[in-house]
């Protein structure tokens, strides 16, 4: 119940703005489903989350203004300051430690719900509350300290290696029975006055098991990782809903929540992985053991100078463009659509292929060439262009390792073995823009370079790209 006051809406005013709100978000996601309509989607939910805000603010709270409009000012400053200031190539940083930021309010929202002195539960309310409780902190603990590993090996300051404890399995399921061990004692304990104890001891053991979660998880599954986050972000949120007794906030987690569920699922299938396999460790560690790295040279690499690429791109009918994370690093997406817009002038069929898993976050490529204005209608996911590499002249991998490894598919020993990847070694040419022969996220080396029909151009991409487009 709200407090009628000068600021209070009534009931039905913030129930329907709640049902209004939901319809948004609803839109929102289905607008997010396909490039052309992503912008449209954004607004939808912005339009969501602003009716949201306002129906709780003056529907819902009572007392201490003062301190709400304090929270919405430094909230909001920080969010603007982000959104000016991180580049595109740090978004799957900033997903991943947005989503650490919906952990901690789960758990913070669950200790303030429990220790609520004007909450009065008894009974089967009681236990169902507290079993509420202890679910939405369980899984804000798993988020917040799942999502700061995730932002750490995101941006570089934790490897991409996966580390593998001995008995890492028997260590999460000791996680996992202790977990509700505890969760047992804080439902009995709060019953009798208590369960501060039990309730602090689980979250512990939720923070360590997130940890070593994404801790053993490699590199080159990391985007499965924040979609997987950003499905425990929503059901830490639809988690607090029920400690709140708020819908909206249960409707929006279970939509965050599944839509998260059901894109891990599909990057898996894009990865040839298991979900479980995901969790329980890194990319290629089958048997409990790491994947080899894979280094060492498979013969002699031909390269290619910037002059000689624009010749080819100038003769071909057909051109493929594979970006990766490479053109994220260089910031290359503006001299790639320039590119793209003179071989178009010139008559030349200009495509790009992408891959479900390029980048480090699901759409992140997809994200960069609108970005740079790229038309969406030469946008290709994998499944639609993998047979037309036959007929490519030229294939431009940009800054792409994994996505592109024929062992995936001729090498059954590979850590990255079954995986669907990009054909490119199929058309006539291969261009592939790398900084040096280095091996991708997953460890492993890539046969396609040391092809009779691959040339290396080696440099930063939006350098050496630069002079391409000069030559061009």
């Amino acid at each position: 119940m709200t407090t009628q006051g000068l600021f209070t809406l009534p009931q039905g005013v913030v129930t329907v703005s709640y049902i209004i709100a939901t319809i948004l978000f609803i839109l929102a996601l289905g607008g997010l489903s396909n490039q052309e309509t992503a912008r449209r989607g954004n607004w939808y939910g912005i339009a969501g989350m602003t009716i949201a805000l306002i129906a709780t603010i003056f529907g819902k709270v009572s007392q201490n203004y003062d301190l709400l409009i304090v929270a919405l000012l430094i909230g909001g400053s920080i969010g603007l300051l982000a959104a000016r200031r991180v580049q595109m190539t740090q978004m799957p940083e900033l997903v991943a430690i947005l989503h650490s930021l919906v952990g901690a309010a789960a758990v913070a929202v669950g200790f303030a719900n429990f220790m609520d002195p004007e909450a009065h539960f008894a009974g089967v309310e009681l236990t169902i509350h507290d079993i509420e409780t202890y679910i939405g902190v369980l899984i804000g603990a798993v988020t917040f300290s799942g999502s700061v590993i995730a932002f750490g090996k995101l941006s570089g300051r934790i490897t991409g290696n996966p580390m593998l404890l001995p008995a890492r399995h028997w260590l999460n399921l000791l996680l996992l029975i202790g977990a509700i061990y505890y969760g047992y004692a804080f439902v009995q304990e709060s019953a009798a006055g208590g369960g501060l104890n039990p309730l602090i001891i689980m979250t512990v053991i939720a923070l360590l098991f997130g940890i070593h979660m994404v801790m053993a998880i490699g590199g080159a599954d990391m985007p499965v990782v924040v979609s997987m986050l950003n499905s425990y972000s929503g059901w830490a949120a639809s988690a607090t809903g029920f400690m709140l007794n708020n819908d909206l906030l249960i409707v929006t987690g279970a939509l965050v929540g599944s839509s998260g569920a059901i894109l891990s699922y599909i990057m898996c299938r894009a990865m040839n992985r298991n979900f479980l396999a995901v969790i329980a460790g890194g990319f290629g560690t089958g048997g409990g053991a790491a994947a080899k790295s894979g280094g060492e040279d498979q013969g002699e690499v031909a390269p290619i100078e910037p002059l000689e690429t624009a010749e080819l791109l100038s003769n071909a009918k057909e051109v493929m463009i594979i970006p990766g994370y490479g053109m994220a690093v260089a910031q290359a997406q503006h001299t790639v659509f320039e590119i793209t817009r003179t071989l178009r002038e010139k008559g030349v069929n200009v495509r790009f292929g992408i891959h479900p898993v390029a980048g480090r976050m699901p759409g992140h490529m997809n994200v960069l060439l609108a970005e740079a204005k790229v038309p969406y209608d030469i946008v290709f996911e994998m499944d639609e262009v993998n047979e037309d590499f036959p007929d490519v002249d030229v294939s431009v991998v940009i800054g792409a390792n994994d996505i592109v490894n024929p062992s995936a598919l001729t090498d059954p020993d590979s850590p990255i073995a079954g995986m669907p990847v990009l054909e490119c070694w199929k058309g006539r040419v291969s261009i592939v823009l790398k900084r040096s022969m280095a091996t991708g996220y997953a460890g492993v080396q890539n046969p396609l370079f040391f092809l009779d029909n691959t040339r290396m151009l080696f440099g930063d991409a939006k350098a050496t790209l630069d002079e391409v487009l000069k030559d061009l």
